[in-house]
Parts: structure tokens; sequence; C-alpha cells
């Protein structure tokens, strides 16, 4: 979700070298996104730089099962639509066979980017041979559902909340395109169309969320489950997360996140064409302020 026309490469301005910490307890790789300045909304560096640690604790047998994690008062607000480390005109090692974006003109720049950044990376994260946990505090907003519904398990604190308000974009929701498995098809679309936090006990009522947790005692809660988990056998986790993936294949799940793949990028081009600007004329600032309106706030 980004403009159509991407800002000068001199524009970018990073506030940190290293949006992402990789740690290890014991057999548990934890993946840290540490971007909490902006509520770790995650641009192409810190993609990047998660693909990088999947990578490592993938490759690294002593870990058997991997965190994803956020640092600070947030999980994730999302894709980043407003930091001075917005890179959509950078290019990357591209780790999908995609050509590069940067050279790319109009919708095709975005629709190229996307299929790897977003769409293509969750699908490569998902697929992750070990058994993944989201840690999920505060705000998990648009993007950030695409990291964490690529794990197997998600653990949340009681004060975090679940949302998804693209809609205000013209939108409908994030590249993942997980709503309709995440919950029932009614609910799916009033989390959309009214774009409303979803609280974590009504997530974990519906299945979305496994575990509900507190902010001081998250991060034990997730290493106590890791470390059940890393008792199991190796090779007997990995066939039940392939066939209880296989599972939501038979059922449609890429087709159908395939289908509004195209849906999301028709919006944008749509959007562009009528307002000058992909996002239709919304900017973080903007989508930030509606949402607090909405959530009572401000």
């Amino acid at each position: 979700m980004d403009d159509l026309v991407p800002p000068r490469q001199a524009d970018i301005s990073y506030e940190t070298e290293h949006p992402v910490r990789y740690e290890t307890a014991g057999p548990v790789a934890w993946i840290v996104m540490d971007r909490p300045k902006y509520n770790n909304a995650q641009n192409s560096q810190m993609t990047y730089a998660l693909d990088d640690a999947f990578r490592r604790a993938i490759d690294d047998d002593a870990i058997k099962v991997i965190v994803l994690a956020g640092e600070g008062k947030h999980f994730s607000a999302g894709h980043d639509i407003g930091t001075p480390g917005r890179d959509v005109a950078k290019s990357f090692e591209r780790r999908l066979l995609w050509a590069d974006h940067v050279n790319k003109p109009g919708a095709e720049m975005l629709y190229t980017r996307e299929q790897e950044v977003y769409l293509g990376m969750c699908r490569r994260w998902r697929d992750a041979p070990k058994p993944t946990i989201a840690a999920v505090q505060g705000a998990c907003i648009a993007g950030g559902l695409m990291l964490a519904w690529v794990c197997d398990f998600i653990v949340a604190t009681d004060d975090a909340f679940f949302q998804d308000p693209v809609v205000r974009m013209g939108i409908p929701g994030v590249e993942y395109f997980a709503h309709a498995f995440e919950l029932p098809p009614r609910v799916a679309k009033e989390f959309l169309m009214l774009g409303e936090r979803m609280s974590a006990e009504r997530a974990h009522h519906f299945g979305m969320v496994n575990r509900l947790s507190t902010r001081d005692a998250l991060k034990a809660d997730v290493q106590a489950m890791a470390e059940k988990l890393a008792e199991q056998p190796r090779l007997g986790l990995w066939l039940t997360k392939q066939a209880v993936n296989h599972v939501e294949e038979l059922r449609g799940k890429r087709a159908a996140m395939d289908a509004v793949f195209h849906m999301h990028h028709f919006a944008h081009a749509q959007s562009d064409l009528t307002r000058g600007d992909s996002l239709g004329g919304q900017d973080a600032r903007t989508m930030v302020a509606a949402n607090k309106k909405q959530a009572g706030e401000g």
C-alpha cells in the first residue's frame, strides 16, 4: 500500500541500521521488530531483515521454534506509509523470482514490489519448516496482521487489538488476504467494512488468537509454550504443520489470496487515476487520526 510515484531515493532516512533483533533462548529464536519509534511500521528494510532472521533460524539446527515479536508499545502499526524510512523506491536483493520494481511504470511498480515484499515474503515465512509463534502486544494493524497471521500460533496480551482499516483507502484489505480464513465470513466482513478494532479477547473467541497473556507475562508465557513445542520431534512438527496448511490450501486459501491481491492492486490503480494517489488520499497521519477518533481516543 504505497504511493504510485515513489519518493526520491535521497529522501529516505533510516533511524536505525538494524530494524530487527535476533536473539536466542535455548532452542527458541526470538525475531524482534525493533522500530519502536514508529511502532514497528514495516518498510522494505525491515522486511528483508525479517527474511534474513527467519533464514538464520531455519538454518540453525539447534533452533526448534521461532518467535516473532515487536519491541515497544505495539507489535506493529502496519506497513510504513509515513516515516522517513519509507523506502518504496529502493532496490534490495530480491529473494523470489520477481524482477526489480523501481524501474517499472505506473501500477506495475507497486504490483511488482508487493508480489515479493508483502505477499511473497508472507507465504515464504508461513511455510517455514519450524513452528512459529507471534507474541502480540498493543496494536496489530493492517500489515501487522500479515506478520501475525503467517505464524502457526498467536499469543496476545489482554490489551492487544487487531484492525484492518484500509477500506478507508478504497482497498479490500491487506495483501496477504487471510481474513476469511482467520475469521468467520460475516465477522470478516464486519472487521473489514467497519474497520473497527477487534480486542484480543474477541479474537481469541473466534480462534484467531491461541492464548491470552499480559504485558508482564507475555515473554515468559511464549517462551514456555515454545520450549514445550521444542520437546516434540522436529519432523513430526514439520509434517503436522504441512498437513494443516494443506487443508487450508484445499479450502482455497492460496487461490482466494491471489484473486484478492489483484483486487487490491486494481483499487490502488483506481485511486491513482481518480485522485492522483494510490492510497485514496490517506497517509499515516490521517489514518492514525481516523483510527483514534473511531476508538474514541481523540
